[in-house]
């Protein structure tokens, strides 16, 4: 069986983490973010470590949370708790961190985007965050857009929860770049060269203090919209949502 996550090394301080659930389009199931957090933490713990790049196998980047599994009572509290922790520590990781996008990233893959301290997206992209329209709340995703956008655009993308381009996304901020799909290698690579110009303490420093100087450090905004996050995902509209998202029909709320 293929490793969900695979891991290269291209060149000495850099590490490419691919995941690799391609038929599912990368869907984020206990596995995989198991397998997701495993990895940046033996990355972030490893010396002369200084960039870390995320990419998606397959056609999409990430389409968001396994919703067949998010359904599954017993896999419900586990799957709530890792998509906590593969956020929080994809953002403290002290590597700088790249997201290389393509073909799709939504919900909680665009969070995992969102967590990334650079995002460039081939313009092949579609981007959003549909929970709302499911019966949920992008509650953990919430806590990185409002440090990255301005409160109207997080607003729009949050309520009216509808897909949009690469090049919307990079006029929100919600990406840096938008570029032609046979120019993302190409344009990431150059982002690498221009991180690897800088020592790593004072990329850790620097990426620390974005959080210190924040209003609310990032634990206590998790804690608060980890609580929404559970509670909405127990909710009848959630189970609708879900059941309805996967068996492609309109959720009830819509007759």
């Amino acid at each position: 069986m293929n490793s969900l996550v695979l891991e290269d090394s291209p060149r000495p301080g850099v590490t490419v983490l691919t995941l690799n659930r391609p038929d599912k389009r990368n869907a984020l199931n206990v596995p995989l973010m198991q397998a997701l957090c495993g990895a940046v933490k033996r990355v972030s713990e490893q010396d002369g470590q200084r960039v870390l790049v995320f990419q998606g196998a397959g056609p999409a980047f990430c389409s968001g949370l396994d919703l067949r599994e998010a359904q599954d009572s017993s896999m419900s509290g586990a799957s709530v708790e890792l998509v906590r922790t593969m956020l929080e520590s994809v953002y403290r990781c002290p590597c700088a961190t790249v997201a290389a996008v393509h073909g799709a990233a939504l919900a909680g893959g665009a969070g995992l985007m969102a967590a990334c301290d650079i995002a460039i997206a081939s313009m092949d992209t579609t981007l959003g965050f549909p929970e709302v329209q499911r019966g949920m709340v992008s509650g953990l995703v919430m806590t990185f857009l409002r440090r990255q956008l301005h409160e109207r655009h997080a607003r729009e993308l949050l309520l009216l929860a509808e897909s949009i381009s690469a090049e919307r996304a990079a006029e929100l901020g919600l990406i840096n770049q938008a570029v032609p799909a046979d120019m993302l290698g190409a344009t990431v690579e150059r982002c690498i060269n221009g991180l690897l110009k800088a020592p790593p303490g004072a990329i850790r420093e620097t990426k620390a203090l974005f959080d210190a100087l924040w209003h609310h450090p990032l634990g206590a905004d998790l804690n608060m919209a980890h609580g929404v996050h559970a509670k909405m995902r127990e909710t009848a509209e959630a189970q609708e949502g879900m059941r309805a998202f996967l068996d492609k029909r309109p959720p009830a709320w819509l007759d």
